[in-house]
């Protein structure tokens, strides 16, 4: 249930008989003709589809995270590492004086791994808390789905262009030479621009989407099975 269809009595009231508690967290960057809130909006969808038959509370997306490296492209918006780090510490600390205990972290950005590292900080500091935290995409099942669909899966191709996440001017096909990941990541910003182009590390821009419904259908059941276990 979202957070958005529930009052302040309504959440006490959850929280008296179940713990669980379900935070989405993405980034503002370039997707190249995809949104630029495309892993907010994925980590949300996530969210709210593993919680929604188990009824777990699911609050927005922090819409922010760690993207230094696309600040040259117009609307790419970054944290700085020690930002996210104490934007997330207020989080869970707000989140378990509301009564929740088990917190499932849904990440959809790669560059927020330092808000992993901080999770398990926190539970240093709070020991009657569990935190996961869970990168929707790379989970086990779903990334093994991802390879098998088409294993040149990376940063604004085809594995981030669903129905949900496409815009009226999206390209509806292309392909691009691969850009190694590595190479972006000892760049400074104006560099990536440069070597990127429109923003994507190449690849196909898009698959049917019947295939990414079947990623999606596993991404959402591998997610919802963490919350179940609990």
């Amino acid at each position: 249930m979202r957070i958005a269809e529930m009052d302040w009595q309504m959440v006490e009231d959850w929280a008296r008989h179940d713990d669980r508690a379900v935070l989405p967290i993405g980034s503002t960057e370039q997707h190249a003709g995809l949104s630029l809130l495309t892993d907010t909006i994925l980590a949300e969808r996530i969210a709210t589809e593993a919680a929604a038959p188990l009824n777990v509370p699911v609050f927005p997306a922090l819409p922010f995270g760690v993207a230094p490296a696309f600040a040259a492209f117009p609307g790419s918006i970054t944290l700085r590492v020690e930002t996210l780090a104490v934007v997330m510490r207020d989080l869970l600390d707000s989140l378990k004086r509301s009564g929740f205990r088990r917190i499932l972290v849904v990440n959809g950005h790669g560059g927020n791994v330092s808000a992993g590292s901080l999770t398990q900080e926190w539970m240093m500091d709070n020991p009657d808390c569990r935190v996961r935290f869970h990168d929707w995409w790379r989970a086990p099942a779903t990334w093994a789905r991802v390879v098998a669909t088409d294993p040149n899966a990376t940063h604004a191709n085809w594995m981030e262009n669903f129905p949900w996440t496409r815009l009226p001017t999206t390209p509806a096909e292309g392909e691009k030479p691969m850009i190694e990941p590595e190479r972006v990541r000892t760049l400074p910003p104006f560099e990536v621009r440069t070597l990127l182009e429109d923003g994507s590390y190449g690849g196909r821009l898009a698959r049917s989407d019947a295939e990414m419904q079947a990623i999606w259908d596993v991404a959402v059941a591998e997610t919802r099975a963490l919350l179940d276990a609990w």
